[in-house]
């Protein structure tokens, strides 16, 4: 068998890296190749489109830095701040520069490391299973990793490979997607099934608004009503293993970003409603401190005192200044004025692209349905700002994508 190196075999494997990288959940490992990647494929001249999105998230950055002037924070903590505001600009560029060098595999590369991923994660939990016997949902997902953004957009992908042009034969379609789903899957991740239905009904075009559209979407809306009832009846318990434990996951999932008041002295209630604790502490320390600090923040630097420390991954803090709440965060460093810059950034995906080609068309598609997840994952996982997260660069790399094939 004939072994065929591609001649842009490094730059495959600079996107591959990007990509596995933060699902190691090291930051400090992450933003280094990240910057390596940028500095290695640094282009002379980008697209006005790119800026389009990069320049919102770099007047927050910057209003951030202004603000902290005014207070006397640790230099590490300011530092660290700044590198968690400026991941997702490292992570478009990054993209945007890889595509130039990917250009003819470009969807191919995406699901080659989408399913490299997805292998690894079923690996993982193997690992979890047979060694540290892993029961319940909490441990399986503790084991195994917590969300994948982009498996969801690998198994997209997959299922419409017309639309996107893929040209993998069907058995090997068949399989990549089998792996990539069942990977998808096993995260459990509440967030990863509503993407998957929101990214789903955007490439079939029902996130246009019309007749057609909104009777699909009431319809949805009210089949997860019944649902939901259906499992609040059954009343899954809390600490129960497999599907019971991941229904009772589904129970307490409206209310756990939203609640207005918290009983710390309750480990149950401040235990499932944990993000609601950060809002309210968020919102409370910074508004308390008068009109200045609400309008513009407390700038990089700033925390957020929890009042009682509380175990995050595999450390037991009090204070932090990286929340679960992408919008909550930028109110922190930014106010009011950085939340509405930020909700700017969104509508960057609902935005018309004009075009004849069906893949770009269909690439705008996936761009509308990301607009209207990307409201879902700010409020409970930090949205593009998200310390593991890759969706940066996959969003990057389509934007040039878009744009060289558009101009063909």
């Amino acid at each position: 068998m004939k072994i065929i190196i591609p001649n842009n075999w490094f730059h495959q494997l600079l996107f591959i890296l990007c990509i596995a990288i933060p699902y190691l959940d090291i930051f400090e490992l992450t933003i280094s190749v990240w910057s390596l990647a940028f500095m290695l494929t640094i282009q002379a001249k980008y697209s006005f489109s790119l800026f389009k999105l990069i320049i919102p998230y770099a007047i927050i950055l910057i209003l951030a830095i202004v603000v902290s002037f005014n207070f006397d924070y640790q230099k590490y903590l300011i530092i660290r701040d700044i590198t968690y505001l400026c991941k997702p600009i490292i992570g478009f560029l990054v993209g945007y520069q890889l595509c130039r060098y990917n250009l003819q595999n470009a969807f191919r590369l995406i699901v080659k490391t989408g399913v490299f991923i997805a292998i690894c994660h079923l690996l993982i939990i193997l690992n979890a299973i047979f060694i540290f016997g892993a029961r319940t949902v909490a441990e399986f997902r503790f084991y195994s990793g917590y969300f994948s953004d982009y498996e969801i957009y690998t198994f997209i992908i997959l299922l419409f490979h017309k639309e996107f042009q893929l040209n993998f034969s069907k058995k090997t379609l068949r399989i990549f997607t089998i792996i990539v789903g069942f990977s998808a899957l096993m995260y459990l991740a509440r967030t990863n099934f509503i993407q998957f239905v929101i990214l789903f009904l955007a490439i079939k075009g029902y996130m246009v608004i019309n007749k057609k559209s909104l009777t699909i979407i009431v319809s949805i809306i009210l089949t997860s009503i019944v649902a939901y009832s259906i499992i609040v009846s059954t009343n899954p318990r809390r600490n129960a293993e497999g599907l019971e434990g991941f229904l009772y996951k589904i129970k307490v999932a409206p209310m756990e970003p939203f609640k207005s008041k918290i009983n710390r002295d309750d480990y149950k209630d401040f235990n499932d409603n944990y993000r609601s604790h950060e809002n309210i502490m968020t919102l409370r320390q910074v508004t308390r401190d008068g009109a200045t600090p609400t309008v513009f923040g407390k700038g990089v630097g700033s925390q957020i005192d929890l009042k009682q420390k509380v175990w995050l991954g595999d450390m037991e803090l009090r204070y932090i200044s990286i929340l679960h709440n992408g919008f909550m965060i930028v109110f922190l460093k930014t106010g009011l004025l950085g939340i509405l810059i930020y909700l700017f950034t969104i509508t960057y995906f609902f935005r018309k692209f004009k075009t004849d080609k069906p893949i770009v068309n269909t690439i705008n598609l996936l761009f509308i349905g990301t607009g209207v997840f990307l409201f879902v994952s700010n409020w409970v996982f930090l949205g593009f700002y998200n310390l593991t997260e890759t969706k940066s660069i996959l969003i990057g790399f389509l934007i040039a994508y878009r744009e060289k094939i558009n101009n063909l």
